[in-house]
């Protein structure tokens, strides 16, 4: 396989997190009817026990394949890591896993093989960078669920970001740090300016490729503004409303006890002490950008050697 590097920069042109500004529509009368809607002040136990999981990606560079009849095809070359921290009376982190590959439609593309590292072939369904990104989001996903799945018995388990293609972990909350995405009616967006620390908002249920059940809560700050704290929460509507509340009230009561402060953290309260530790060891995991990048192209010139 012949294939050449990209000089630009390895983040150049790679797509961010933008997402519309308006959600789904949503059934907010799922727990409570909609003329109803107050914040929720949870009255339960924090879990004696909780599974931090996260995933970080990086694209390493951005290469050209170039298929049998010259078609130049467009490929990232990323390294992704997943793992997961045990939270109880100590944080432990309970595996670590991490993995590299080439992300393409190009049919002729094989595993590229360098000093450092193998890139191992993911096909993509697209050619364009977003629909190449999307392919490294999903086996992100998948190495985050086979990482979970080993203490899947943990009684909350909680997923960093939207679930979407971490929704095979059974049970599993999705953790949304940022609101970007309006999903409540403009009548009920109020609420979020009067939740207090570990309020919740009740449940609502919305559905796009998949169904899920949400609710907005907040983290503990001090000196904040009405929004500020403010996280999503989310699991499969593949449960009863019932189960789903129970889950809803155990997060709420949970999370708050994580929250980072501003003074150790710069995205606090939401960036959580669990994750935020976890992130910084799977970014130490991926190993140099730099490294890998030269790696890349020395194997590159070494194919075209005659």
């Amino acid at each position: 396989m012949k294939f050449t590097v990209q000089p630009w920069a390895p983040d150049y042109g790679s797509p961010g997190g933008a997402e519309d500004l308006e959600g789904p529509e949503a059934n907010v009368d799922v727990e409570v009817e909609a003329a109803r809607w107050a914040p929720i002040r949870v009255q339960v136990d924090a879990a004696p026990e909780v599974l931090f999981v996260d995933g970080v990606r990086r694209i390493d560079a951005n290469l050209w394949i170039e298929e049998d009849d010259g078609t130049p095809m467009l490929a990232l070359a990323a390294s992704y890591a997943a793992g997961a921290v045990l939270c109880n009376h100590s944080a432990e982190i309970v595996g670590m896993e991490v993995r590299r590959g080439i992300f393409t439609a190009a049919t002729g593309a094989a595993p590229i093989e360098t000093k450092h590292a193998r890139y191992d072939v993911h096909p993509t369904t697209g050619v364009a960078p977003e629909e190449l990104w999307l392919g490294l989001q999903q086996r992100m996903g998948e190495l985050e669920g086979m990482v979970a799945a080993a203490r899947a018995d943990a009684p909350l388990i909680v997923v960093d970001g939207p679930l979407s293609h971490r929704r095979h972990v059974a049970g599993a909350v999705g953790y949304i740090k940022t609101q970007h995405v309006q999903y409540l009616p403009p009548n009920l967006r109020p609420i979020l300016g009067k939740l207090g620390p570990g309020d919740r908002t009740p449940l609502f249920l919305t559905t796009t490729s998949w169904s899920r059940f949400s609710w907005y809560q907040k983290l503990p700050l001090i000196g904040a503004g009405p929004m500020d704290g403010i996280v999503r929460a989310e699991m499969t509507a593949d449960h009863d409303v019932s189960s789903a509340r129970r889950t809803a009230d155990l997060t709420a009561a949970t999370l708050s006890k994580f929250a980072s402060a501003g003074h150790k953290d710069p995205r606090a309260p939401q960036n959580l002490y669990p994750i935020g530790g976890l992130e910084r060891r799977l970014h130490h995991l991926l190993g140099d950008r730099d490294l890998m990048y030269r790696s890349l192209r020395v194997a590159a010139s070494l194919l075209s050697l005659p």
